[in-house]
C-alpha cells in the first residue's frame, strides 16, 4: 500500500468518527459524558462492548499464538462466560441499585475513604498503562504504514493519533463512545472475516474443507491437562472467571458501558448477549490463527519469530492491496475502541473519586472536566512515549503485565464487601493493596524454584486477591469507632 492511500484511509476512518461524535454530543453536559443519560439502546451497548474486549493486543496476538499454545486460549473464554454471568447476575444489580456513576463509590458506602480512594487509585494506575500499551501498538502499526514514509517521529504519530481521540470523546463522552464502539466493532469482525475469505481464495479451499482444515490441525487442541502448565486447563479455567470479574466487572471502563443501560434488565441482557458474541469472536480470531500458519507454510513463507508479526506481516505484503486496508482500519478500530473508553473512564473516576466533581460549584463543573479529560490525554501520551524510549518489547510488556496485578485488590476489595458484614480499620487498607501485589509478583517470579517447577498463569490474579482478602480479615474492626 501506498502512503497516499493509508493516508486517505486513516483520514476517511477518522471523519466517520467525528461526524458521529457531532450528532452524539448534541446539548451533552457531565450527565451526559459520564452515564450517557442513561439512555443507551442494550443491545448497541453488547455489541460495541465486543471491539473494546478485542483490543488490539488480541486482534494481533490471538491469532498468532496459536502457533505456540494452540487453541488452548479458548479454555480461559469459557471462564469468561462463567464470569459475565456472575457480573450481569450480581455486580449490575448492586451498581444499579446503588445509582453509581464510578463503581468504587460502593467501597466508600461499605468501608471508608480510604479503601475508596485504594480502589480508584488502583484502577487509574492500570488502565494508564493498559490502555496506553494497546495505542503503543496501534501507533507502531501506523508509524510503519504511513509516517516513515515522509520521515515524520514516532512522538508525532502519537500525538496525532491522541488528539484525534480527544477531539471525538471530549464532549459527548460515553455517550459517544458507545455509537463509535459499534462501529469500531463493525470493523474490527469485518477485517478477520475478510482476511479468512482471501486466504481461503488463494489456497483454493472450499467452505466444508475450510472446517475441516481447522477441526483436524493441531493447533485447534483446546486443552491441557498437564498440573505444571501455565495453561492448565483448571488453572485457566478459574483464571478466566474471576479476570472477567475483575478485569470487566470491577473496571469502571467496562462497566461505565453498562451502567448507561435504562435499567437493570436491559444492563443483564447486554452483558449476556455481549458474551455470547465474543465466545464466537475469539473462536474466529482462533480458526484464523490456524490458517494464518496454514497459509505461510504452503506458500513457503518465511513464519516471523515473534508471533505477533505474523498476522500484519501477512495481510501488509501477501494478502493484495484491499485486504492491507481492511487489516488497517481493523487495527485501528481494535485499538481506538478500548482507548477511547479508557480515557473516558478514566476521566470520570479521577473526577468522581478522586476530586469529587459532584460537590464542585456546578458553573465550574463541565470546565473542571475538560481540563481532566485534557490532562489524562497527555499522560497517556507520556507513557506510549516511555514505551517507545524503553524500546524493549519484553521490558513493554513486563510493565503491562505487572498493571495487571492491579486487579488483584480490587477483587479482593469486592469480594471482602460483598460476603462478609464486618468493617474494618479503613486507615490500613491502602497498605494491604500495595503488599498484595509485591507479594503476588515474588511468587510468580519464583514459583518454579521454590514450588517444584510450578508455573503460574492467569490463576495468580486469585492469589492476589486472596492475601488482600486475607489482609482485610486482619483489618476487622472489633469495636465500633475504633479507628
Amino acid at each position: 500500500m501506498t502512503p497516499l492511500l493509508v493516508f486517505g484511509v486513516i483520514a476517511g476512518y477518522f471523519i466517520l468518527l467525528l461526524i458521529i461524535s457531532y450528532f452524539t454530543s448534541q446539548k451533552s453536559d457531565n450527565t451526559t459524558f459520564f452515564t450517557a443519560n442513561r439512555s443507551s439502546p442494550w443491545f448497541l451497548v453488547a455489541f460495541g462492548m465486543v471491539g473494546a474486549s478485542l483490543s488490539g493486543v488480541t486482534f494481533i496476538s490471538v491469532p498468532g499464538e496459536v502457533g505456540n499454545s494452540n487453541w488452548t486460549y479458548l479454555q480461559f473464554v469459557m471462564g469468561n462466560m462463567v464470569g459475565y454471568a456472575v457480573i450481569a447476575l450480581v455486580l449490575i444489580p448492586l451498581f444499579y441499585r446503588l445509582k453509581l456513576v464510578s463503581i468504587y463509590e460502593y467501597l466508600q458506602d461499605r468501608f471508608g475513604r480510604n479503601s475508596y480512594l485504594s480502589g480508584a487509585s488502583f484502577f487509574l494506575i492500570s488502565q494508564t498503562i493498559g490502555a496506553s500499551f494497546r495505542l503503543f501498538l496501534a501507533a507502531v502499526v501506523l508509524q510503519i504504514a504511513f509516517f516513515d514514509a515522509f520521515g515524520i517521529p514516532f512522538y508525532v504519530t502519537v500525538l496525532s493519533t491522541i488528539l484525534l481521540i480527544w477531539l471525538y470523546t471530549f464532549r459527548g463522552g460515553i455517550k459517544t463512545i458507545v455509537w463509535t464502539d459499534t462501529l469500531q466493532t463493525t470493523f474490527l469482525l469485518v477485517a478477520v472475516v475478510i482476511s479468512i475469505i482471501v486466504i481461503v481464495n488463494h489456497m483454493g479451499l472450499k467452505t466444508t474443507e475450510v472446517f475441516s482444515l481447522v477441526s483436524k490441525s493441531e493447533m485447534s487442541q483446546i486443552f491441557d491437562w498437564d498440573w505444571r502448565s501455565d495453561r492448565n486447563f483448571f488453572k485457566t479455567f478459574l483464571a478466566g472467571i474471576f479476570i472477567t470479574i475483575a478485569m470487566n466487572g470491577l473496571d469502571q471502563n467496562v462497566m461505565q458501558k453498562n451502567l448507561t443501560c435504562k435499567n437493570i434488565g436491559d444492563a443483564q441482557k447486554n452483558i449476556f448477549l455481549f458474551s455470547i458474541v465474543f465466545f464466537f469472536s475469539t473462536m474466529l480470531f482462533l480458526a484464523l490463527g490456524v490458517l494464518l500458519y496454514k497459509y505461510g507454510i504452503d506458500q513457503q513463507i518465511a513464519i516471523p519469530e515473534r508471533s505477533d508479526d505474523l498476522f500484519p506481516f501477512l495481510a501488509l505484503n501477501y494478502f493484495g492491496t484491499f485486504a492491507g486496508i481492511v487489516f488497517l482500519i481493523g487495527i485501528i478500530a481494535a485499538a481506538f475502541s478500548s482507548a477511547d473508553s479508557a480515557l473516558t473512564a478514566l476521566t470520570t473516576s479521577f473526577c468522581v473519586d478522586i476530586i469529587d466533581l459532584p460537590k464542585k460549584k456546578e458553573s465550574n463543573q463541565k470546565k473542571i472536566r475538560m481540563m481532566v479529560h485534557i490532562g489524562f490525554t497527555l499522560l497517556m501520551f507520556c507513557v506510549i512515549i516511555l514505551f517507545n524510549e524503553i524500546n524493549d518489547s519484553s521490558v513493554v510488556s513486563a510493565v503491562f503485565k505487572v498493571a495487571g496485578f492491579t486487579y488483584g485488590p480490587l477483587l479482593g476489595l469486592f469480594v471482602y464487601g460483598l460476603i462478609s458484614k464486618r468493617q474494618v480499620k479503613d486507615k490500613w487498607v491502602p497498605l494491604v493493596c500495595v503488599l498484595a501485589p509485591i507479594i503476588s509478583i515474588i511468587l510468580n517470579f519464583n514459583s518454579v524454584n521454590w514450588f517444584n517447577g510450578y508455573q503460574f498463569g492467569f490463576e495468580i490474579l486469585l492469589v492476589n486477591a486472596a492475601l488482600t482478602y486475607v489482609g482485610m480479615r486482619i483489618l476487622y474492626k472489633s469495636k465500633p469507632g475504633f479507628l
